[in-house]
């Protein structure tokens, strides 16, 4: 029977596309956006149960967020949430998350998500989970998991691999970050584009070497500072460390540059909670394509997300493609496609003050 992998569950991020719903002492992934009872990074933990167990599960956060991952997964033990002190992208987290497993298991098989996605098909999805780490066995492969794209979307990184009919892993040829919608539509038309999904698998030991040859600086860090994993100094080593990092994805810092990247692919009902229109496309809408979480009258609107509190009645005329939230302190009305003006919003409202955001 084979092993169990580790799970690293990455879920340090701010989810500022998601603002004002989303802030900073309490973002996306510890909330139960769609209503299930169960909040995001609780649902990711959930899904991958069915393929590993509660002590092979670590969850890389910020140390603000400490006590809302120990709170929402009371399974785990302290040293299976890593808190990293300052934000500092995937390279960084998954270095951490790596270094730390291989003092504790050098053997071990690993796979890495962001606690923020959502998986209809479970079934299909572990069997592709299991295919990924047939295909990790052979030393120093990195694989990541494409999805099967549907439309010409500009939100998401984009794969294109070398289509070998024999084999569930693919070469992968080349990647691209958030192309324009032409070059999207070009990607959807060749049929050798997936999306990048953002999850990876890999035997530990792979990611390892691959820290070591193209970010050395972060691999010679965390070798150095082995000794005060789960001591007392673990900390203020961290705080030192993390001060010297660049702010890198792994996809650019490793992934990109590897020539042993292949890709496993996926179409299991996936989609990125990472913004209010992502939402949009999966929730029940009404007959104008709106998604309305609210009391509210509508009238001539359509292709709209609407969520403020039941406490008020909303009376909206008018609107297409727009977004009205109310949470808390905040009104949000603005287009439901303007994600890329949210860290404008953000960055503005804590202008105006900190409990704004």
């Amino acid at each position: 029977m084979q092993e169990k992998p580790y799970i690293v569950i990455l879920a340090g991020g701010i989810g500022s596309r998601f603002w004002p719903y989303s802030r900073n002492n309490n973002p996306k992934q510890f909330l139960d956006i769609l209503g299930t009872g169960r909040t995001l990074l609780q649902m990711t933990y959930d899904r991958f149960l069915q393929i590993s167990g509660p002590d092979k599960v670590c969850v890389v956060t910020n140390f603000k967020y400490l006590q809302l991952v120990m709170d929402q997964l009371p399974d785990l033990k302290p040293e299976q949430i890593l808190s990293e002190p300052l934000r500092r992208n995937t390279a960084a987290s998954i270095a951490y998350a790596s270094y730390r497993i291989q003092k504790a298991d050098p053997e071990a098989k690993i796979i890495v998500t962001p606690s923020d996605h959502l998986i209809i098909n479970d079934s299909t999805f572990m069997a592709r989970m299991n295919n990924a780490l047939n295909a990790a066995e052979e030393p120093g492969r990195l694989i990541t998991i494409g999805i099967t794209p549907n439309r010409p979307e500009t939100g998401y990184g984009y794969i294109q691999y070398i289509n070998d009919p024999k084999s569930q892993a693919k070469k992968v040829k080349t990647f691209t970050e958030k192309p324009n919608i032409k070059l999207a539509k070009t990607f959807l038309e060749s049929g050798d584009f997936v999306w990048n999904s953002g999850i990876f698998v890999w035997k530990n030991g792979s990611v390892i070497k691959a820290f070591e040859q193209y970010m050395p600086d972060i691999a010679e860090v965390f070798e150095e500072g082995a000794p005060f994993f789960y001591s007392e100094e673990e900390e203020p080593f961290l705080r030192r460390a993390y001060s010297m990092f660049k702010n890198i994805s792994i996809d650019y810092g490793v992934m990109e540059k590897s020539e042993n990247v292949y890709v496993v692919l996926g179409d299991f009902g996936w989609a990125d909670m990472g913004s209010w229109q992502s939402l949009h496309e999966i929730q029940k809408k009404d007959s104008n394509n709106n998604v309305i979480e609210a009391n509210a009258l509508l009238y001539n609107t359509k292709d709209s997300y609407i969520k403020v509190s039941p406490e008020k009645l909303v009376v909206i005329d008018g609107l297409e493609n727009f977004l009205v939230n109310e949470t808390d302190n905040v009104l949000l009305i603005c287009k439901l496609d303007s994600e890329k003006k949210f860290r404008e919003f953000v960055k503005d409202a804590k202008i105006k003050g900190e409990d704004f955001v």
